[in-house]
């Protein structure tokens, strides 16, 4: 497999149209033409990163943060950026981020935060819109399985935890064939009339070239008529943060406990407890302090993030209560699923997790 395979690879699991407009998540640097003898997973690529992908025999580096947020102008070695880069140029490593596309798709890092706390009926805390459309195309009837089945093969028609949605009425198409054409029903310079069914299907929308691509291969006409609709309802399998529930409810000091040991927290930062029983866990990797007010209007008992300032934690208004856990802290199981990802495609070079701690923030404890 080369660089290019795996970057395609990942960009399945997470596409990068998902990406928010700031971010960088994308083969940073590297010959996508490469072949890949190994991958390091980190949270951050820092130059220790890179030494280490150096020595285990590894040509790429699969970041969640993006190393380079903003253009560079210089390459002098002059902070930890460029320095890092300059030696994964030097040393031929690829570095790809998968960043904020990676939060919003539904079995991404929040879920692995959410599946580490044992949540259940875990779905998006905060669902985007516009990122579906609807197709519209008009088939032959005895052509509607084919084309239906190269729709659905192609990713059109999940909706939710459904798949091969659609819908389907019948009509009547007319068209005349001019000289040069080669019409599949028809006569050339004739008005005909074909019976045939009017065939919608929505799809994300960064699936749309494939599927246009495969609906004019399955489609038996010359000029396959259609029409691509964007659509602005909320779509479930794509947002912020995520929500779920305990199996059951436990004290507020339970729970706290409870997700101290699974994430190995040396502190955590919190608003006032409520003395309430926690049942309802909103939560968001990495920064997630905008997300707030839909943890309060979801119900939620427990909102986990990090980054909050000092006044943020005010915004609580013991509704809920905010715990933060630190950036580092919360999306430090995001190389794992990664991990886990690459392995269950069967690619053929190491998989490593990155031995490097590169959590710049450190904590003394008296």
């Amino acid at each position: 497999m080369n660089v290019n395979q795996l970057v395609n690879l990942l960009q399945e699991l997470a596409p990068p149209s998902l990406q928010e407009s700031y971010d960088n998540a994308q083969l940073i640097t590297g010959n996508p033409s490469q072949d890949v003898t190994g991958a390091i997973l980190t949270l951050d690529c820092t130059e220790e990163v890179i030494d280490e992908a150096i020595n285990k025999n590894c040509n790429i580096v699969i970041a969640h943060h993006p190393i380079v947020f903003r253009g560079l102008k210089k390459l002098t070695g002059s902070n930890y950026i460029e320095r890092a880069i300059i030696k994964a140029i030097k040393n031929d490593i690829a570095i790809y981020a998968i960043h904020t596309n990676l939060d919003h798709i539904a079995n991404g890092v929040n879920r692995e935060i959410g599946a580490r706390l044992g949540l259940q009926n875990m779905r998006i805390l905060s669902p985007k819109r516009n990122t579906l459309t609807k197709l519209q195309t008009y088939v032959p009837i005895k052509h509607l399985e084919q084309v239906q089945q190269a729709l659905f093969n192609a990713g059109a028609g999940n909706i939710g935890a459904y798949d091969e949605c659609s819908f389907t009425s019948e009509g009547t198409g007319t068209f005349r064939a001019g000289e040069s054409a080669k019409p599949f029903v028809g006569s050339l310079g004739k008005r005909h009339s074909e019976k045939e069914i009017k065939l919608e299907v929505i799809f994300e929308n960064h699936l749309e070239n494939n599927i246009i691509k495969n609906l004019r291969k399955s489609h038996p006409y010359e000029e396959v008529a259609y029409d691509t609709i964007p659509i602005t309802n909320i779509n479930p399998e794509v947002g912020s943060g995520m929500l779920g529930e305990l199996n059951r409810a436990i004290p507020e000091t339970e729970f706290l406990a409870t997700l101290s040991k699974a994430f190995k927290l040396k502190v955590i930062r919190h608003s006032k407890l409520l003395n309430k029983k926690v049942h309802k866990v909103a939560l968001c990797g990495g920064a997630g302090s905008f997300l707030l007010p839909q943890a309060i209007a979801q119900n939620a008992d427990i909102f986990i993030s990090s980054d909050f300032k000092y006044h943020e934690f005010f915004d609580a208004e013991d509704e809920l209560v905010i715990l933060d856990i630190g950036h580092f802290e919360s999306e430090q199981f995001t190389p794992h699923l990664l991990a886990q990802y690459l392995e269950d495609k069967n690619v053929t070079f190491a998989v490593l997790l990155s031995e490097v701690k590169t959590n710049p923030i450190h904590y003394y404890i008296q």
